[in-house]
Order: structure tokens, then sequence, then C-alpha cells
């Protein structure tokens, strides 16, 4: 499976942000064919008509459809390229740690790494428009940049992330308090490097620090889940993955995410999907899924 890495030379500044045209990078879009990046991406179609895999599920792409996908998720287009226009954003986490001096602001929008609900929105031709107007303006800026950029492109670009972090919430009724602390947020960045081998939470309560019923508490008021949900869909996804883009059996991913017995990951796979792994491959594979 290949892995198209950022393409810094494309920017034409010293920058991992890349704004354009669909049309720039169509190929990769129409390419039927699984890969991944090394880079975060939100697809703004402003007209299409076909579907995207993601997470070994599939969402709908129409026209006003906006699409988050965060980096090395495994995808696989089916779009009509005759029925196509969309602006890109695309960049690596170290710019926006760079650029906003906060190391968990990926994690703090509802939108990247999430695992319940669609990693979509469908909004309205203003909305589009004016999220493509954004983009726009911070293009601009790329292409003739001036002594002020930096801070122009940061302004604009803190707003449109933030604001599509808002309507994602709104969609799907999601809290946005402000937190006490960090935890929520560590804790997701952990699962991300740990999910492999820590798959309870009392194991990352202990790399925080912190109680587990501390740890609980702070992901229930962050993202209305508990923090055993949330890790249990964390492995449910691994293992998708899995079985989906790798060529090992079954016991050999269970040998890969430590579970003693391949009848265990067969019967946490059942329980959190409701289905078996070979009617979950079959039904991928049918284009069920």
């Amino acid at each position: 499976m290949k892995t198209i890495k950022f393409d810094k030379a494309a920017c034409g500044v010293d920058v991992l942000l890349r704004v354009g045209l669909g049309e720039d990078l169509k190929e990769a879009y129409i390419d039927t064919e699984v890969y991944k990046t090394d880079y975060f991406e939100i697809l703004f179609f402003k007209k299409a008509s076909g579907y995207l895999v993601l997470n070994g599920g599939k969402i709908a792409i129409t026209y006003n459809t906006i699409v988050f996908i965060s980096p090395f998720q495994k995808r696989q287009w089916k779009l009509n390229p005759l029925d196509l226009d969309f602006t890109f954003l695309i960049f690596q986490e170290d710019f926006l740690n760079d650029f906003f001096a906060d190391k968990l602001f990926t994690y703090r929008l509802l939108y990247f790494y999430q695992l319940d609900y669609s990693l979509s929105l469908l909004v309205s031709d203003e909305a589009i428009q004016k999220a493509c107007g954004i983009l726009s303006e911070i293009n601009v800026e790329l292409k003739k940049t001036k002594l002020d950029s930096e801070h122009i492109i940061r302004s604009l670009l803190y707003y449109l992330l933030l604001t599509l972090n808002r309507d994602y919430a709104l969609q799907n009724e999601l809290p946005l308090d402000k937190p006490e602390n960090t935890y929520a947020y560590e804790f997701k960045k952990l699962m991300e490097i740990h999910i492999k081998e820590k798959q309870r939470v009392s194991e990352y309560a202990a790399l925080l620090g912190i109680s587990r019923i501390t740890l609980n508490k702070a992901v229930q008021a962050q993202f209305g889940v508990t923090a055993t949900h949330l890790l249990k869909q964390r492995l449910l996804f691994e293992i998708k993955n899995y079985l989906l883009h790798a060529k090992l059996t079954v016991a050999e991913i269970a040998h890969e995410l430590n579970f003693s017995e391949p009848n265990h990951l067969m019967r946490f796979f059942k329980t959190q999907s409701g289905q078996t792994t070979t009617a979950f491959v079959a039904d991928y594979q049918n284009g069920s899924n």
C-alpha cells in the first residue's frame, strides 16, 4: 500500500501547509486504490458524487460535503471524475504544533481521530462558499508572502478550524464546554501511540499520573462517552485496519495486538461491532460496508 507524503516543495513557502483546488491533486481522488498519507486533510466538495471508504465504512460524498481525514488513515475513493469540484486543505501536525504552540490542538478538534461519528459535514451553499473564500485568502498569503503573512494565515486558519469544530459538535450533539484539564485530549494522543500494547484504561491513567476515575470523568465531560468506550472503539478501529489492509491471519493480528488468544480477539470484535471478523471482511469486499 502506498503512502503519499507531504510535498513541501509544492507549497512554495517554508510551511507544512498547502491549499489548492482539486484539479491540482485530482488524480489522488479518482484513483480507486487504497492508500494513506502522512498529513491531515480537510476536503471541501462543492460538487461530487460517489463515496469514500474510510475506517472500514463508507462516507457518501455529494454536493457541499466537507470531509476530515487524519494521517495514516487508510482510504479508498469512489468518485465520479466528471462531477467533481473541490478545494483541499492539507497540513502536517508539526505545522499546527508550531503555528499555535499547542501540542494537543489536533486532539481538541472533534473531527480528527473521531471514532463514533461520521468524519464529514453536510453544509449549505453559503457555508461551503464562505469556507472556500477563507481558503482562497490563505492561498494568496502562501503564494505572495509578506512580512505579516504568517499572522494572517494563523488567524484565518484558526478561525476556520474552530468554526468547523463548532459545526461538527452541533451536528453530532457533542459537548464544547471548556475542560477543567487536558486529560481527555492527552488520553486520545496516548492511544494513538500505545494502542497495540496498552488496552486498559488503568494503564493510560498511570501514564498520566491520575486515577482511572479522574480520567473517566475528564473523557465523559469532553467527549460524552466513557474512557472505556473510547478505548474499545480505538482498538476496534485498529483491528478493522488489520483485517482490511494487512495480509495477516486473525491469529497473527491477535499476536500483534497482544490478545492472549485469537478467540479473545474474535469475541471482542463481535461484541463491539455486531459482526464476526469473517462477515466484516466479506461485507467490505462485497461493498456492503
